[in-house]
């Protein structure tokens, strides 16, 4: 353990989990939030203050740096986002530090019936003892990806701090619009630099992942044909009711994210909204197999054909659009990156965990349009909803996965 680390990520993630950085998906641009260049202007001031180089704020919204090497090497690059999800609230948050953590539940002082358990997340039983940080119950944390800026910045500062250290050239981006699928811009991998890169945005300790979902997404459009109800019999078509059908008729046992686990994918309607007169569902699709994920969206189309033929008065248009594939895909072409991270985890006392991820990072599309992009674990736990905690011990080490994997591009075992 490196618990000259610890204070200093306490003191990061807190610091940085107070700002407000919700990415929004329906707001054009890059960030497609304000609020997330309050982060962004922050980190780039602060990686200014401890001594990188090349520190930039893009015009598509990523903080670049760079550590230089002190020996020669492929360039490394570190990946952490900035914004937090949609999906919950996240304005306001109050992040909290449970020092010591004795074992038990946890309370939350903003919402008194909500409570943390070892019971229901196993994973908290084994941090008895560890410094934990949450939110007060009403938002989210914000760990995912905070924890991961904080680590890297962490890292950096420490590289920077120690010329003697021996380290590959390390290049940093901070990125926005993880969470709404945006996150990678098409200057990024040029604009990186880097031969190989590593996003810290994973959960358990000791985890490398290397094989994610592929993934799209789907927006269905209802319009039905809208009357005053009083007069409405044999004219009225209800939007709501059609969209209802939809929803209805998709697998509800077999397909949605509460349902499956492990390999299987899923068709999760994320957002309904509208009225009478038109109504606007939108759906991610997500399969591990590029066959499984096609098959998904022919199964969406299939379901508004049928739904359309009961009423052809009214008009159900299905769009969908690719967000990410599978990293694996590019990376057992060469596992280099990965091998890489599995010693560095070794080296550090730590046994290389290697899961698919039920989900994806910047990492799956930094991979697939040419730099290598495995994600690494921070500890994160319960991400996007106010049960989220991480442990500052878990933050500790991969903090020294960080500097011991640019040791270790350098100066090769």
């Amino acid at each position: 353990m490196q618990p000259q680390f610890d204070q200093e990520l306490e003191d990061r993630l807190t610091r940085y989990a107070a700002i407000d950085s919700q990415s929004d998906e329906d707001r054009p641009g890059a960030p497609s939030t304000e609020i997330q260049l309050d982060m962004l202007r922050l980190l780039e001031t602060e990686l200014k203050e401890i001594g990188a180089e090349d520190v930039v704020l893009t015009d598509y919204g990523t903080v670049l740096a760079t550590i230089p090497g002190t020996l020669p090497g492929p360039t490394v690059g570190f990946l952490a986002h900035v914004d937090t999800a949609p999906q919950f609230n996240a304005t306001g948050v109050k992040p909290r530090v449970i020092k010591g953590y004795n074992g038990g539940d946890i309370s939350f002082p903003d919402d008194p019936e909500l409570r943390l358990s070892p019971d229901t997340s196993p994973y908290l039983a084994e941090k008895q003892g560890h410094d934990l940080i949450t939110a007060s119950g009403t938002t989210l944390l914000g760990a995912d990806d905070k924890a991961g800026v904080a680590i890297i910045m962490t890292a950096a500062r420490h590289l920077l701090s120690d010329p003697e250290r021996k380290h590959a050239p390390l290049r940093i981006a901070f990125t926005p619009d993880e969470e709404i699928g945006r996150g990678v811009a098409e200057a990024l991998p040029k604009d990186l630099g880097a031969d190989f890169a590593y996003t810290f945005d994973g959960g358990k300790v000791g985890e490398i992942e290397y094989e994610t979902f592929s993934a799209d997404a789907a927006e269905v459009t209802v319009t039905g044909v809208s009357i005053h109800p009083g007069f409405a019999t044999g004219k009225l078509v209800n939007a709501i009711h059609l969209a209802s059908k939809i929803i209805a008729t998709l697998p509800q046992a077999t397909m949605t994210p509460e349902t499956t686990e492990g390999r299987e994918g899923f068709i999760h309607a994320t957002d309904m909204t509208g009225g009478a007169s038109e109504m606007t569902i939108r759906f991610i699709l997500r399969d591990f197999e590029r066959e499984g994920l096609a098959a998904k969206g022919r199964l969406l189309e299939q379901v508004c054909a049928a739904v359309q033929a009961t009423e052809p008065r009214a008009r159900i248009a299905c769009t969908i659009r690719p967000q990410y594939r599978n990293m694996r895909y590019w990376l057992e072409q060469d596992m280099t990156p990965v091998e890489l991270a599995q010693q560095a985890c070794r080296n550090i006392g730590l046994d290389p965990v290697s899961i698919p991820i039920r989900g994806g990072t910047d990492g799956s599309r930094l991979t697939e349009m040419g730099v290598p992009c495995p994600n690494l674990f921070t500890g994160m736990q319960n991400i996007h909803g106010p049960l989220e905690w991480i442990s500052v011990q878990d933050m500790a080490r991969a903090t020294e996965l960080c500097l011991e994997l640019v040791r270790l591009a350098a100066a090769p075992d």
